[in-house]
């Protein structure tokens, strides 16, 4: 049997002197944000998108790695595109990769945050399991390979309890965002409280911020039927932000 080639990280040059950092979710890889990526570059913006570790891989990859390491990801991505001359980054991130995206507008300067279905309350306990639990039955049904889905559960806990922590601590510093921010939100968003845009909204210092609903949408909105809008929303966010 032929194996489908592995997902990797993916940088689209614009070429200007815009770019954005571009962040998936947990269990997902950079092609949920690859349209998006093609959209900005046809902008004339560049777009990096950063895969994180064990991401795209057999699951037990993905168990060995931790929120830790995929935020040491995300830095490294954001570096990169310094290292290639960009002095003004935006970022836009994909649930996990929301938190993450939230994360970088507290850590470092960016001219704007685009978070995108991102959790603030799961839905239910059981939500991050039940995308682990997809992502492995997935996986076996297209490598055509034999996991022991009961072990998987067991061995998963750990990582489940740090994205739980990672979520609070990100909950907690909402305060230390400045930077303008487009606060995007799937009104059918099967994994996450929608009322998590709400938390954001309020609680980030941002003097411009907004909160855009899409009323057609489930979680992985990238993807989902209103992504063109998606994407012509945040080309006009992108480019009202003050890049000069």
């Amino acid at each position: 049997m032929m194996r489908t080639v592995a997902p990797q990280p993916f940088t689209f040059t614009g070429g200007g002197e815009r770019a954005v950092l571009l962040l998936h979710g947990f269990t997902g890889t950079t092609a949920d944000v690859r349209m998006l990526g093609r959209f900005l570059q046809k902008k004339g913006y560049t777009s990096h998108a950063p895969l994180y570790r064990g991401h795209g891989k057999e699951p037990q990859l993905l168990l060995q790695a931790r929120p830790s390491e995929w935020w040491e990801d995300v830095k490294a991505g954001y570096h990169y595109l310094h290292e290639l001359g960009y002095e003004k980054i935006a970022v836009a991130g994909l649930s996990l990769g929301g938190l993450f995206s939230l994360k970088l507008a507290y850590s470092y300067p960016v001219v704007g945050v685009i978070p995108m279905c991102t959790p603030m309350k799961l839905r239910a306990e059981r939500a991050i399991y039940e995308g682990l639990r997809d992502y492995v039955s997935h996986y076996k049904r297209k490598e055509q390979v034999a996991i022991d889905i009961e072990r998987f559960r067991r061995e998963s806990m750990d990582i489940l309890v740090a994205l739980q922590e990672e979520m609070i601590q990100v909950k907690q510093s909402l305060e230390e965002i400045h930077a303008p921010a487009m606060i995007i939100q799937a009104r059918h968003d099967e994994m996450i409280d929608i009322n998590s845009a709400t938390i954001i909204h309020q609680r980030i210092a941002s003097e411009e911020k907004e909160v855009k609903w899409y009323e057609d949408s489930t979680h992985v909105i990238t993807l989902g039927k209103e992504r063109d809008q998606l994407h012509e929303d945040i080309g006009h966010f992108l480019d009202q932000l003050h890049w000069s």
